[in-house]
């Protein structure tokens, strides 16, 4: 019996490995397939199978992606991203936590009520928003891509609300007692003691802006102020069924966020066990 037990064990295990197997794959065999494609010349696509390596290699297509515009794309990606996450993470700490430790009339019901509208699909608010930035002069500019994200969300200031209500009383209390006011106790006890939460959002923020496409293809026109979805979008019609370019592009955009997630991650690990996500 315990020889039958421990091969039941190690088939399952291999059963499960297996499917891990498969599930990587399935996951990581896009995004490998778009590196191998953007170093194949044109002809080669055309004529070999997708799963061919490349021959001959050619970095060609990152070359000609800047005589398309898609430096300035990238740079307008990587400023607006970088102020949205500054102002993200700048409202929704200070919104959180007045939610989780300042004491006012109307607190929580004010608090559940803004956390409902995460129940509103975006597609929803994007023609009010494109209609009160048009009033006020601001469409098709950098500032209308960044603020209607810049002053915190719901999601964000729960996240920080539910982790700052798991800080001691007795850590408040002691900056109190040594003449903190409710700033120094933010930005000097609550702010160093929940980095990694933090570091967690600021990802979160990246991500969903650095792939934001809907909202900066409605408010912006012409190649001013394009982001990296928008430019990688138009690069299918702009180089007709020439896909190893396209795939340069799609490249070059995810590239920056690998690198984020390799050298953050413990962070992100760290974060979801000490907010109870698990």
């Amino acid at each position: 019996m315990p020889e039958d037990a421990g091969v039941r064990a190690r088939t399952t295990n291999l059963a499960v490995y297996a499917l891990l197997i498969v599930g990587a794959a399935l996951t990581l065999g896009p995004f490998l397939l778009a590196a191998f494609t953007s170093v194949k010349t044109t002809r080669q696509f055309a004529s070999d199978t997708p799963l061919a390596p490349p021959n001959p290699l050619t970095l060609a297509h990152y070359t000609g992606l800047a005589d398309a515009g898609f430096g300035r794309a990238a740079l307008v990606t990587v400023l607006m991203t970088a102020i949205i996450v500054i102002g993200q993470l700048t409202f929704s700490v200070l919104a959180a936590y007045a939610f989780a430790r300042l004491q006012f009339p109307g607190r929580d019901g004010l608090f559940w009520v803004y956390l409902a509208t995460l129940m509103i699909p975006a597609t929803v608010t994007v023609v009010p928003m494109y209609l009160m930035l048009t009033q006020i002069g601001l469409r098709n500019t950098f500032w209308a891509l960044v603020i209607p994200f810049m002053f915190g969300s719901p999601y964000a200031i729960f996240l920080l609300r539910e982790h700052f209500r798991t800080i001691p009383d007795d850590l408040i209390r002691a900056a109190r007692l040594d003449g903190a006011n409710t700033l120094d106790i933010l930005w000097h006890v609550v702010v160093p003691v929940s980095r990694p939460i933090l570091i967690t959002l600021t990802l979160i923020t990246v991500v969903s802006q650095w792939n934001n496409f809907m909202w900066p293809l409605v408010i912006t026109s012409g190649g001013n102020w394009r982001v990296l979805t928008v430019a990688t979008a138009g690069l299918q019609s702009q180089f007709n069924a020439q896909w190893p370019i396209v795939m340069t592009a799609t490249t070059v955009a995810i590239v920056p966020l690998v690198i984020l997630f390799v050298v953050f991650q413990k962070y992100i690990v760290r974060s979801i066990t000490l907010s109870g996500l698990k």
